[in-house]
């Protein structure tokens, strides 16, 4: 790779990539504090609708107070410091930025964000993978029709594991699965952000409860996390997800071939070229020694007995049957590598992960049964989960998305464990995160 030669010669020539971070939260600060001390950047601006919360998490990131202090984005640019504020539109409508990051994490911002940021000239970098698995596809396609490029976002697990699928299709690898690792019981869908502590204090450091948003946090563990995820990874390799959405079976990191592989071979897997996510607890949870909580992989099947012997002779954690191997990543860095997504959009004009298709949804199963009049709370929320479905079985149950769920009033009453419908809650035709996920499922529905 060549990005850090790349950025140095930026820096030499005066000329930084200008970057616009939009939403300060956790995984952009984690950004920040490596593009501070990144050659050939410039961080122009940092919009969040907290500058309090901004101004400390950039401190957190060891920036000197001095480096935001630039009024303008004018004096951002003349100084070489950053402009804080809590309109993202001064930002993104500066034509002056290379690459918006858009980190809010809120679909309906995250879609307006992007749409404006093509519409001035910007590439985009969408660390919000719920505004991806809403309308991405559509974004993506606006993207690539202004010459732009819209891009998944490296040290997020979705970009990592696209790009475990394009090492495994470009070394000439039928891939069987990709996936990550998680935390994860059955019991676990019907968790609410006032039932998540009791799990979070068995393997989070942390005394406060009040110190962490509690409903992101659930997300993670009540399934709605993987399932965006996975859905991310389809969309943007073309990989197809299973008909009951995913196993989330038991598996160590050494395991992962013999659990990942089709039913008719001794795996768990109802169909090949799929997602799936791994649990790191067994189903009487208890937890598994070298497992991938925190890891990404990819499942390959060689097309050839010598290749097949080559992944028994060189150790390639291949099944029993030596048919298939694994390859994994035991962790990944999160906002630290944001950098490389920075990198390669800006120049070499390329993503670390896109979506070209339309292969997987997410849809809002009710948590409990609901009532009609209850308004939705969204992912991690205490109404619905997320559960990735083939995006053709969406559409003809006309199933609710589960980034639009957020603050609708149900019309009728839903049981518990069943997915939500389009037809259940009245929605606004009007807002534009609606309007972009009906012009996506019109335009790439097949």
């Amino acid at each position: 790779m060549n990005l850090a030669r790349m950025l140095a010669q930026r820096e030499a020539a005066h000329q930084p990539v200008r970057v616009a971070v939009i939403g300060c939260g956790k995984f952009a600060t984690m950004y920040l504090t490596q593009a501070r001390v990144t050659p050939g950047i410039h961080i122009v601006g940092v919009a969040d609708l907290d500058l309090g919360r901004a101004r400390a998490n950039l401190q957190s990131a060891g920036w000197p107070q001095s480096q935001s202090e630039a009024a303008t984005v004018d004096a951002a640019i003349a100084s070489g410091g950053t402009c804080l504020t809590e309109d993202a539109f001064v930002l993104i409508k500066d034509g002056r930025i290379d690459v918006v990051v858009e980190a809010t994490g809120i679909p309906h911002a995250g879609i307006r964000h992007c749409q404006a940021a093509i519409s001035t000239g910007h590439h985009v970098v969408m660390v919000n993978v719920e505004a991806d698995v809403l309308a991405g596809p559509l974004l993506a396609q606006q993207a690539r029709a202004a010459g732009l490029v819209y891009s998944l976002a490296w040290g997020d697990q979705p970009a990592l594991i696209c790009e475990h699928v394009d090492w495994a299709r470009s070394c000439g690898f039928e891939v069987t699965a990709a996936g990550k690792g998680t935390r994860y019981l059955p019991e676990y869908h019907a968790l609410t952000p006032d039932t998540v502590w009791d799990v979070l204090q068995q393997y989070l450091d942390i005394d406060d409860p009040n110190s962490i948003n509690l409903q992101m946090f659930n997300s993670f563990l009540d399934g709605s996390k993987s399932a965006i995820e996975m859905t991310a990874v389809c969309n943007a390799t073309g990989l197809a997800p299973q008909a009951q959405g995913l196993n989330f079976p038991p598996a160590s990191r050494f395991a992962l071939a013999d659990v990942c592989k089709p039913q008719e071979d001794g795996g768990v897997l109802t169909c090949t070229g799929t997602t799936e996510v791994v649990s790191s607890l067994s189903r009487s949870g208890e937890p598994i020694d070298h497992h991938l909580a925190m890891g990404t992989f990819v499942i390959v099947r060689p097309k050839s007995d010598y290749a097949r012997q080559c992944f028994r002779e060189y150790h390639m954690l291949p099944d029993q049957s030596g048919c298939y191997g694994a390859l994994y990543r035991p962790t990944h860095m999160i906002g630290l590598e944001l950098g490389v997504s920075i990198a390669s959009v800006a120049l070499r004009g390329e993503p670390t992960g896109q979506p070209h298709c339309f292969s997987s949804d997410v849809v809002a199963v009710a948590k409990r049964d609901l009532k009609a009049g209850e308004t939705l709370d969204g992912e991690g929320g205490h109404c619905v989960y997320g559960k990735q479905m083939p995006a053709g079985a969406s559409i003809a149950k006309k199933a609710l998305a589960l980034g639009l769920s957020a603050g609708l009033i149900l019309t009728r009453d839903v049981s518990a464990g069943a997915v939500l419908c389009e037809d259940d809650a009245a929605l606004d035709n009007a807002d534009e995160a609606v309007q972009a996920r009906q012009n996506m499922t019109a335009a790439f529905a097949s």
